[in-house]
């Protein structure tokens, strides 16, 4: 006799078959991705990108944070990480990237448009707050773009 889960054994399950999930897995538990987040497209993730960025960019220098930027002849922002192992280990580069990634998501209007743009943080930066590194960065996009 075959055995067949009653509807409280799995509450995960989507309740409607038909109906298909909208994003990703989590989608089809009600759990969906934050609308505001990075999409792959403004993501810096092939070698050749990188090495393009550092091969042709610009670099704006801060004291705890420096910024190459190299034109991408698209119509959006790509950003990418160089986090050295100098920083710290694994636990402190993961966390200074979420930061920079927070600063970029909620001032994107701050970088040039068709624009790839990798940072390379210092160690000083783990101490700073997301909107401190924004003025920091307008400022300094201000003068050199």
């Amino acid at each position: 006799m075959p055995w067949f889960p009653s509807p409280d054994e799995q509450p995960f399950r989507q309740k409607d078959p038909k109906e298909p999930p909208t994003e990703g897995t989590l989608a089809a538990y009600g759990l969906g991705l934050k609308p505001q987040g990075l999409s792959k497209a403004e993501r810096l993730s092939r070698k050749r990108d990188f090495e393009r960025v550092f091969r042709r960019g610009k670099r704006i220098d801060l004291p705890y944070l420096r910024v190459i930027c190299a034109e991408n002849g698209l119509p959006w922002r790509r950003i990418g990480f160089a986090v050295s192992k100098k920083v710290g280990n694994a636990v402190v580069r993961n966390r200074i990237k979420r930061l920079l990634r927070e600063t970029f998501r909620k001032n994107k209007d701050l970088f040039p448009p068709g624009c790839d743009l990798v940072f390379i943080p210092r160690r000083e930066i783990i101490s700073l707050s997301p909107e401190k590194i924004a003025l920091d960065l307008k400022e300094a996009f201000e003068k050199r773009c």
